[in-house]
């Protein structure tokens, strides 16, 4: 079943561990099948290095298991509330990674510093609210899709024109058109993370970048007009 998918989700998990955005088994990737509904997701707590395509896990929007022998990753539920919330999302990363995870423990948003931002977010990169007590104690990764998708939709923002976000005290969810897509976006966020890091170090007077450079930068790549690569042919 979604064998394709399977191999393409290994990939994707795998692509965490070159980018050096994972240690051990810090993080997942999945990706959905919007014609069947299905999800496909590493699994729960296993090593990188011994992962095969086989091993991953297909559940479906209700988070049960329809093929696999392992148990999904501990944060299913907080991936299906993103399909379910956003149709134009195909794929789902999260990761801990350190300069990223960094900001979220700060529970500030990433600023607009400069180019390489805008070249792929158009707006600050946010960080959504602390869970409640009851909100962990309850359905902690469900409420912790759920506190993510009421920053977005408060800010009204589209998770494929800021395809990331922070989660206060936590980590990192990035998002794609497909798995590779979020892991490709959960990449940015940490290099991004990182320079506005250092930015901030440099100059802690620093100020957000201007508006009509995010404005040039994001659409050259991705507005109707765009004209950053190669025409397709």
């Amino acid at each position: 079943m979604l064998e394709e998918m399977k191999q393409r989700v290994l990939k994707a998990n795998l692509d965490l561990v070159k980018h050096q955005l994972v240690l051990f088994t810090w993080g997942n990737v999945s990706e959905i099948d919007r014609e069947s509904g299905l999800v496909v997701i590493k699994p729960s707590g296993v090593e990188y290095d011994d992962m095969t395509a086989d091993d991953m896990v297909v559940v479906d929007l209700n988070g049960n298991v329809v093929e696999g022998h392992y148990r999904p990753s501990s944060d299913t539920p907080t991936h299906i509330e993103f399909y379910k919330a956003f149709p134009n999302v195909g794929g789902v990363t999260h990761t801990h990674s350190t300069f990223a995870t960094a900001w979220a423990q700060a529970g500030r948003d990433i600023p607009f510093y400069g180019t390489t931002h805008a070249d792929y977010f158009y707006g600050d990169i946010p960080c959504a609210r602390s869970l409640t007590q009851e909100e962990i104690e309850g359905e902690y990764e469900k409420n912790t899709g759920l506190a993510i998708i009421e920053r977005f939709k408060k800010d009204g923002l589209d998770p494929l024109a800021v395809p990331g976000v922070l989660i206060k005290s936590h980590g990192v969810f990035a998002f794609g058109k497909n798995g590779d897509g979020s892991v490709y976006n959960a990449t940015v966020i940490e290099e991004v993370a990182k320079m506005a890091f250092i930015t901030e170090a440099v100059n802690p007077d620093v100020t957000r970048a201007d508006q009509f450079m995010m404005d040039k930068h994001y659409n050259r790549k991705h507005g109707k007009n765009a004209y950053y690569g190669q025409s397709k042919k």
